[in-house]
């Protein structure tokens, strides 16, 4: 009904509130970007998004079925919004700003459409980089399909441009079987990677390609990890030492690569388990350490990666004090699975676990609110870990290492 109601906490400090149409029906928070849909009801553009997102096809007020999920800007109600913000600026209201709209699908046909062209290439690349609304408006079949194209058999600065606009956008299953199911560009991402003469930003790029088909497709993983060229080049840039984009892009291109069983025994070989574990080690995963440790565990079941990852880490006394170090967040479950590998059937090991603090992460990871998979894994080396621990120490009577693994 009409009204008003409070501002949300941190702009209602003066007892102000706001007019009841500013207001988005989802958030009930002032609106930022308005958007109307199909059945004429105006919605903050973030949360109709995420409405939409999480496979909602109704509209959230009138409960009738959005026809097509178009969001047309509301530029009269921003202006609106805008004018009442500024009225109020006395009274800690800051005006909101005008919201940068997506690119035009009309416009990126038109750019697609002029072919392996730098001027159109570069003003895409541009897009890409602006927003992340670009990126998905960019991310359909034809101008990914186009974009392949255009990354491969091109003259060199073409081929790098489409390449960096694909690297942003990342591809479709579609898109990664075309790439892997020619020789020639298999080739061509190898010499790139792994060859002497390429430019670093090229090197990103094209592992940025590589692990966007590795993500999109199961089979484009294999074939990708065999590929001559392609998993010595990512484990080049993981061992990069000014450069966080590269460290952090060779990382999630073994994560994606290492999916594949078959790709682990290569990993290992090309010394992908002891450059991830030196990273982890140092603290240098540039921002990846879930998907560093989930490799470097994945690495360690195969056979020579354990031994590779102790080397890599500096030692097993190190890599202890790293593993233990990492088990926080989402990390934790990964660094307690290695640990496992690490520590299994040394006593010294397993003593300087204790020793550097493991039981306590690891007895709030099966108290907390871990997964099972979790659970089970702190569970098992809590178990592998009560021999190293003190005797008489009450923590031997803790009921988590009666669990069954």
């Amino acid at each position: 009904m009409p009204g008003t109601v409070p501002l949300p906490l941190g702009l209602d400090t003066a007892g102000l509130q706001v007019p009841w149409y500013f207001r988005c029906p989802i958030s009930l928070e002032l609106m930022c970007d308005p958007v109307t849909v199909a059945t004429g009801q105006t919605y903050d553009r973030d949360s109709i998004e995420s409405w939409v997102a999480t496979g909602n096809t109704t509209c959230p007020v009138t409960r009738a079925p959005l026809a097509d999920f178009t969001l047309i800007p509301n530029h009269t109600l921003r202006r609106l919004i805008q004018e009442w913000c500024v009225a109020h600026r006395s009274l800690g209201v800051e005006r909101i700003p005008t919201p940068k709209q997506p690119a035009d699908p009309d416009l990126i046909c038109s750019l697609i459409s002029q072919g392996p062209v730098l001027p159109a290439l570069r003003k895409l690349r541009a897009l890409a980089r602006e927003s992340d609304k670009n990126r998905l408006v960019m991310a359909t079949h034809e101008t990914r399909a186009a974009l392949v194209d255009m990354a491969f058999g091109s003259a060199e600065e073409v081929e790098a441009e489409a390449m960096a606009v694909l690297a942003m956008i990342g591809m479709g299953e579609a898109e990664a079987v075309e790439v892997v199911g020619r020789e020639e560009r298999m080739t061509r991402l190898g010499k790139l990677l792994g060859g002497q003469g390429t430019t670093l930003e090229s090197k990103v790029n094209a592992a940025a390609v590589v692990e966007a088909a590795a993500t999109a497709s199961g089979k484009a993983r294999a074939v990708l990890g065999a590929a001559d060229g392609i998993m010595d080049g990512l484990v080049a840039l993981v061992e990069e030492k000014a450069n966080a984009r590269a460290v952090r892009v060779g990382i999630r291109g073994l994560f994606a690569l290492c999916l594949a069983k078959e790709n682990r025994p290569r990993a290992v070989a090309a010394g992908a388990a002891a450059a991830l574990a030196r990273r982890v080690a140092e603290g240098g995963s540039a921002g990846e350490p879930e998907r560093a440790l989930a490799a470097v565990e994945r690495l360690c079941r195969t056979e020579g990666g354990r031994d590779a990852v102790i080397a890599g880490a500096g030692g097993g006394a190190a890599a202890v004090r790293a593993l233990v170090r990492a088990m926080s967040g989402r990390s934790a479950e990964h660094a307690a699975g290695v640990l496992v590998a690490v520590v299994g059937g040394s006593d010294a090991l397993q003593l300087e676990a204790v020793r550097a603090g493991a039981m306590s992460h690891l007895l709030l990871m099966v108290q907390g609110g871990c997964s099972e998979r979790a659970k089970r894994k702190a569970q098992h080396l809590l178990k592998l870990l009560r021999s190293a621990w003190p005797t008489g120490d009450t923590i031997g009577n803790f009921d988590d290492f009666n669990q069954t693994y």
